[in-house]
């Protein structure tokens, strides 16, 4: 079955950076459109960014844009985000998402797939 599972979350103070990983199994990765998309406290779901399945084109969130980049190895099955210049508004709940097959990687696609989601806090 498809599973999506996060990691590299944890507590980083503003300024700082974290990288993110999803590792992907239950179906060929390298097939597929992926994103991120974030939580924080009392709010709705945030799509973050998104990357085709080639890993040649990405897209962000103007939120995150020039701060953020989000990368995948498909030979290891696996979606990254960097995260860099942290602000305390980054704080969230993130999760790594996948694309029905040929689904575009933008903030209007729909994923049919989302990994449990890994904390992120922000300290100012």
């Amino acid at each position: 079955q498809v599973q999506v599972v996060e990691s590299g979350g944890g507590l980083v103070q503003a300024g700082g950076s974290l990288r993110l990983a999803c590792a992907a199994s239950g179906f060929t990765f390298s097939y597929y459109a992926m994103s991120w998309v974030r939580q924080a406290p009392g709010k709705g779901l945030e799509w973050v960014s998104g990357i085709n399945s080639g890993g040649g084109s990405t897209a962000y969130a103007d939120s995150v844009k020039g701060r953020f980049i989000i990368s995948r190895a498909n030979s290891k099955n696996t979606l990254y985000l960097q995260m860099n210049s942290l602000k305390p508004e980054d704080t969230a709940v993130y999760y790594c998402t996948k694309y029905p097959y040929g689904s575009s990687w933008s903030s209007e696609s729909r994923y049919d797939y989302r990994g449990q989601g890994t904390q992120v806090t922000v300290s100012s």
